[in-house]
C-alpha cells in the first residue's frame, strides 16, 4: 500500500469516525460537542424535505431524534467513503432508528489541519418497509 492510499484511507476512516460522534446522543445533545462537526456552510435536507442551515441544526439538534441518552439510538451499517478530492470525503450508510430505515449520504469537508473533518452537506432518505 502506498503512502496516499493510506492518506485516502486515513481521510476516509477520520470523516467516519466523526459521522459516528454525530450519532452519539451525548454528542447530539450538546452545542458545543455538535457544533465543531458542522461546517459553517453546512446544509441538510432531512427526510421530510425540510432544509436545514448550519445554524438551525446547531439550535435544534438535541431535540431531533437521537438526542436523548434514555432514548432509541441509530444504528449505522454499511458505512463506506470515497475521499472525492484533498479535504472532501463522501460517505454513504444506512441506518436503523426506533424500527425505521434510511440510507444516507454525507459530504465531510477539512480546509485545514486546524479545524478537521466537518460535516457539510447531508440527507437522510426513508427506506419504506417493504424494501429489501
Amino acid at each position: 500500500m502506498t503512502h496516499e492510499a493510506d492518506d485516502v484511507n486515513g481521510d476516509v476512516h477520520e470523516a467516519i469516525t466523526a459521522e459516528l460522534r454525530l450519532m452519539d446522543p451525548a454528542v447530539r445533545a450538546s452545542h458545543v460537542l455538535a457544533a465543531p462537526l458542522l461546517d459553517p456552510e453546512f446544509v441538510e435536507v432531512g427526510a421530510s424535505g425540510r432544509r436545514y442551515t448550519h445554524a438551525e441544526m446547531v439550535a435544534e439538534l438535541p431535540d431531533h431524534p437521537g438526542g436523548s441518552v434514555d432514548g432509541p439510538v441509530y444504528e449505522p451499517s454499511e458505512i463506506s467513503g470515497v475521499l472525492l478530492a484533498p479535504g472532501l470525503v463522501h460517505l454513504t450508510y444506512e441506518t436503523r432508528f426506533d424500527g425505521r430505515r434510511a440510507r444516507r449520504s454525507s459530504l465531510w469537508r477539512k480546509r485545514d489541519e486546524g479545524t478537521g473533518w466537518r460535516m457539510y452537506y447531508h440527507q437522510g432518505t426513508p427506506v419504506p418497509p417493504e424494501v429489501a
